[in-house]
């Protein structure tokens, strides 16, 4: 009779001393319903690893699998989670030493009912947020979850200050301000196509503020003024043409998302309008070389 299990269901020892299932580390989705106001929790079995307890749907990743393909699909296999329902929104990664588990924080854009579609769960459900400390977690997670918690929220949102970033590159854009406006755009619709979201440190919660926190991917809103209003926006970027001053804009923008609870980054280099964005709650504020050093070429 033929294996076939995957080469990654294994146990193995890591650098802690302790034994982890997954040869090439495990991931997991939390899958966060802003509705709901719950996430998705699966009922473990008794059979299972720490069995009778409830955590996320995931497990082993295959060899060569990315955490966040690991995690959408043993989802999807445990929990019948549907294509395209998700939008990934954190990496959290928990280092044993040589084997890690990887939770994928991600908003459900699209509602979906949780159906068992393997013998590994009694039930799943989606459980509110209040309640979830309530039920005998599965350790690790119990472990993360004060962590990850904070992090269920609006989401998270960068705003450029686009007529900073700009003009800080002597390369002729006075010549044409929309179209180097564009230009930048594109740039940044590109990286956000290709890159895998943006370093945790980029928003300022690496360690120590969220230890483990790899990876997020925010909202990204461009403020454009003067001739560059009008432009479009992009599915990945939205475009917020100033009525008059960008900088007034952009701290309208900031105080809203703020009021709302967002974790909010400006990209601009202005020092006047870094004071009012942090007056007004930003979470960070980043240069415009730290944006540009990230950004493919023109």
């Amino acid at each position: 009779m033929s294996d076939l299990r995957d080469t990654g269901d294994a146990w193995i020892e890591a650098g802690d001393g302790g034994r982890y299932w997954g040869r090439f580390g495990a991931a997991g989705l939390l899958a966060f319903d802003h509705a709901r106001d719950a996430i998705l929790l699966q009922h473990r079995v008794t059979w299972s690893d720490h069995g009778d307890t409830w955590g996320i749907p995931g497990g082993a990743r295959h060899e060569g699998e990315s955490a966040n393909d690991g995690a959408i699909r043993e989802a999807q296999e445990e929990a019948g989670v549907p294509d395209h329902s998700v939008r990934p929104r954190y990496t959290h990664v928990l280092d044993r030493g040589g084997w890690t588990y990887t939770t994928l924080v991600a908003d459900v854009v699209t509602q979906f009912e949780p159906e068992i579609t393997d013998p590994e769960s009694h039930a799943l459900a989606w459980v509110p947020l209040d309640h979830v400390e309530a039920l005998p977690l599965h350790p690790a997670f119990a472990a993360s979850w004060p962590l990850l918690r904070p992090l269920l929220g609006p989401p998270p949102t960068v705003i450029v200050d686009a007529a900073n970033v700009i003009g800080s590159v002597p390369n002729g854009w006075w010549k044409d301000r929309r179209g180097a406006a564009e230009r930048l755009r594109d740039r940044l619709h590109t990286y956000l196509e290709t890159s895998n979201g943006v370093r945790a440190g980029f928003l300022d919660l690496a360690e120590p503020r969220v230890p483990g926190l790899d990876r997020v991917y925010p909202d990204w809103i461009v403020v454009v003024e003067g001739n560059a209003r009008g432009i479009d926006s992009t599915d990945r970027i939205r475009v917020l043409s100033a009525p008059e001053t960008g900088d007034d804009t952009i701290v309208s923008a900031v105080e809203a998302l703020s009021a709302s609870g967002s974790i909010t980054t400006v990209v601009t280099s202005d020092a006047e309008l870094r004071v009012r964005v942090g007056a007004a709650g930003a979470t960070t504020i980043r240069g415009v070389k730290k944006l540009l050093k990230i950004l493919p070429e023109e």
